[in-house]
């Protein structure tokens, strides 16, 4: 078998290089073997990766019994909830392409066979995905797994529900200080991604249902010893890919890519995966656009009520049989692809166990009729843009109200805890897309300060920047074109009726296009709100958010 690595391996001219692999504590017959990487994100500053170093050592377990080397290389990562609010959101998304690029010069330098990418959080996993596709070699991603629910008395907590939405509650004086320092001490009990269905548990999900994780990986939590065997499984696995040549764009199809996207629709994920999907496409040359996401949306029913916007969280998915048991429910509709499991997407949906039809409905019980995002499209955002409709309450699927304009995020949260924000508003938050921000950085401190002063169906908000997968309500993100290239969201001005009509996948700003023409006139770029580092490099490269906020060479 002709490996990659016999580029370093083999020959006369590689002494020297030998000679180095030799002083790593490798044997001659090492040299024989597959060498297979190990991308881990291990990081003290994440709660989801913070217990990695025992799954590192299954995984290279695994591998040696596979018959492979393994190589750890460290990989680093930003926690989104502790980056939101301040300029350190700036930098998560810009994340998501360094990782890759990371990745990709690693892998490429060191001639390695394959890989596995062990990962958990928002940015870190579409990164590595991303830097999978792109260097077309076997991998498999192992998910670190889900954090357990918080308790305070019998009270399940979460993250986001029991402390950014808590803020808001504790400003309005529904809580006191007791309880909001129970709630923050209480409401994250240790390792694991952040409870519900944000960001970093829809890309597992996702992982898992594009057939690139083994199956149950994304919903088994990360205190359990099964994420322990599928660390170990999946590196005796990859190993197994290498002999059999089953690079990551054999799996990463289009076909897999609608399958995926079909899961995280059924599940009501984040609208983060608007921006992922696309990008990991776009790595392993296939098309993915926004209009294929509402395409899917509108024939595949929401079949889980998972929080933010519902009433379950990981764990509850986990025990009703975690994505394999949502692939059996939509069986009849997923394509037929290979998986890294060396299993097909059918018969895993197939041999998939269902324990609680409440957690996993069936389509025809479903909770919605749609799943879980739509894309609007008007005179307000001509490219598309992206909601959660699966956490937007009946009531506020069409809304019609007054824009209130921030050019800021900072602007727009002083505004809602100061109380300046009432009923019939539309909270417009501009100059914060992937080149105005720069980063396109998340917003879930305003929406969750809405939600928790009890505005949450009376006020919607949209910009041209981002939501959290913890964010629930009428709020329209990734508005495109964006501000700062001079987009319609640039010319709306306080006062302006906008209207949201989620059902008819529309967002208009009701104003005469002869006005909205002179304001085009009249507008002016404002100056770039950082000039330096690798914010100053990204705004530069970076395209709109309707192509998933990929960069460009140019």
């Amino acid at each position: 078998m002709e490996l990659r690595s016999d580029k370093i391996t083999k020959g006369l001219e590689r002494v020297p290089a030998r000679a180095l692999l030799y002083a790593t504590g490798l044997s001659k017959e090492d040299l024989d073997k597959p060498f297979i990487g190990i991308a881990s994100s291990f990081t003290d500053l994440i709660p989801g990766h913070v217990h990695m170093r025992p799954l590192e050592r299954a995984i290279e377990k695994g591998i040696h019994a596979g018959g492979g080397v393994s190589f750890v290389f460290g990989i680093p990562g930003i926690c989104d909830g502790i980056a939101m609010g301040h300029s350190g959101m700036h930098y998560s998304l810009v994340s998501r392409d360094l990782i890759a690029d990371m990745i990709e010069c690693v892998v490429s330098a060191h001639c390695l066979d394959g890989l596995v990418m062990l990962t958990n959080c928002d940015k870190i996993t579409p990164g590595m995905l991303m830097a999978c596709a792109r260097l077309d070699i076997p991998g498999i991603v192992v998910t670190a797994g889900p954090m357990i629910s918080g308790r305070y008395g019998k009270q399940k907590l979460s993250l986001v529900k029991d402390t950014f939405e808590a803020v808001g509650r504790r400003r309005k004086g529904e809580i006191d200080d007791k309880e909001l320092s129970c709630l923050e001490m209480d409401a994250c009990p240790g390792a694991g991604s952040c409870q519900g269905l944000y960001t970093a548990n829809t890309m597992a999900c996702v992982s898992e249902a594009l057939g690139m994780s083994l199956p149950r990986c994304a919903a088994s939590l990360a205190i359990s010893a099964e994420k322990e065997r599928i660390a170990y499984k999946s590196g005796q696995r990859v190993v197994d890919l290498v002999r059999k040549d089953i690079t990551s764009r054999k799996i990463m199809t289009r076909k897999a890519f609608e399958n995926a996207i079909m899961v995280d629709m059924a599940l009501g994920g984040s609208t983060n995966s608007c921006l992922h999907i696309p990008a990991i496409a776009n790595e392993a040359g296939v098309e993915v656009n926004l209009k294929l996401f509402d395409e899917i949306s509108a024939r595949t029913p929401h079949i889980t009520s998972l929080q933010p916007g519902g009433e379950y969280l990981l764990e509850d998915l986990y025990y009703a049989g975690g994505i394999p048991a949502v692939m059996n429910r939509l069986q009849d509709d997923l394509y037929d692809c290979i998986t890294v499991s060396g299993f097909n997407t059918k018969e895993i949906a197939k041999s998939a166990i269902i324990n609680d039809d409440e957690v996993i409905r069936s389509k025809d019980a479903a909770y919605h009729k749609e799943g879980g995002i739509a894309v609007l499209y008007g005179n307000l955002s001509p490219d598309g843009a992206v909601i959660k409709q699966s956490a937007v309450s009946e009531n506020m699927m069409q809304f019609t109200g007054k824009a209130k304009v921030f050019n800021s995020e900072e602007a727009a949260m002083n505004a809602i805890m100061d109380s300046m924000i009432s009923k019939g508003m539309v909270v417009v938050i501009r100059y914060e897309g992937p080149r105005g921000g720069p980063g396109m950085r998340e917003m879930l401190s305003p929406t969750a300060a809405l939600v928790g002063l009890g505005l949450g169906e009376s006020v919607a908000l949209i910009t041209d920047g981002r939501f959290s997968g913890g964010t629930q309500g009428p709020c329209v993100g990734h508005v495109s074109p964006e501000a700062m290239v001079g987009g319609p969201i640039a010319l709306v001005e306080d006062g302006d009726e906008i209207t949201i009509d989620i059902p008819g996948r529309t967002l208009n700003l009701n104003v005469s296009k002869e006005i909205l023409t002179r304001r085009k006139e009249a507008w002016k770029p404002p100056k770039p709100k950082i000039t330096h580092g690798v914010l100053s490099r990204y705004a530069k490269c970076v395209t709109s958010a309707d192509k998933g906020a990929v960069l460009t060479a140019e």
